[in-house]
């Protein structure tokens, strides 16, 4: 009998660890989601030599103030010059990733890089539908403000930044998709990272649904896809990267960095990147112009 209830507490207190652990990681999924002070929320280089930058200030619709760069392309002049506009990964901001924005630059292309809502020196907290208002918000500077004709506007996701870019295409027209390192859903990464709590995919509030978006993007727009990443990503698995294209409709294509990098690719192969880049480019220039359907 002592046996028994030995066995019987042991297995309450399992379970009692288990709801609360569930209970805690579902209270604090914001903060388990988002690292918008590692390594720092301001560090990096604000004004990283011969990028000629400039800091844009716009406001999402629920008041949030953000910032972002425009970085004009080197041949700014031309009339159908593609735009970038550019949803960074998680954790730092864009002053860290000023090499990835000189590279598009030099492809030719204008790039904006806007900051989400609680990083870099954008105001606010950081929440999905909260990002999802800040890539409205930057969309509707570059059509607005800019002049850029949606189907010149090529949204570009890194890492986190994939799920953001995939939404946004999803509801707006665009020229086209790029995905550095993508996953296709909040769930499938709850499931990897959290394996040691089952089913804490089914509580979490984040969707991040990239697959499905980029299936609605392409029947709406018929926007093309590319997807990079490396093989060895110690992040976002390569796998997750190869997923979301085998589920994502044509037009697509796949560019598979050899090596071990997350949000690298333009540094560790920058031939091979660029060169898929202006490929694809140039496809999104050759194509009709979108339409819904």
């Amino acid at each position: 009998m002592a046996a028994i209830a030995w066995v019987r507490r042991t297995v309450l207190i399992l379970l009692s660890a288990y709801v609360v652990l569930l209970l805690l990681l579902v209270v604090f999924e914001n903060r388990l989601i988002f690292f918008p002070q590692i390594p720092g929320r301001l560090s990096g280089d604000w004004s990283p030599p011969d990028l000629g930058k400039e800091d844009v200030w716009l406001a999402a619709v629920d008041g949030v103030r953000l910032h972002a760069w425009w970085i004009p392309g080197r041949d700014e002049g031309a009339a159908d010059l593609p735009t970038f506009l550019c949803f960074h990964g998680n954790a730092a901001n864009i002053a860290w990733r000023a090499d990835v924005y000189r590279f598009l630059r030099d492809l030719p292309a204008n790039v904006f890089a806007v900051e989400y809502r609680g990083y870099g020196r954008s105001e606010g907290r950081p929440s999905e539908p909260g990002i999802y208002r800040d890539a409205d918000a930057a969309y509707g500077y570059l059509v607005r403000d800019r002049s850029v004709a949606p189907r010149h506007l090529i949204v570009l996701g890194q890492s986190l930044g994939t799920a953001v870019a995939a939404e946004l295409a999803a509801r707006r027209e665009v020229g086209g998709v790029v995905l550095e390192a993508p996953f296709p859903s909040a769930r499938a990464l709850a499931r990897r990272f959290y394996w040691f709590v089952p089913g804490i995919e089914w509580l979490m509030r984040s969707r991040f649904d990239t697959a499905k978006n980029l299936a609605l993007a392409n029947s709406r727009f018929g926007a093309p896809l590319l997807v990079i990443h490396c093989t060895r990503d110690p992040v976002i698995p390569f796998v997750f990267g190869q997923q979301v294209y085998d589920r994502a409709p044509q037009p697509k294509s796949f560019l598979a960095i050899q090596g071990e990098c997350h949000e690298e690719a333009t540094m560790i192969d920058p031939g091979t990147v660029r060169r898929e880049l202006q490929t694809f480019l140039e496809q999104t220039r050759t194509s009709l112009p979108h339409t819904p359907r």
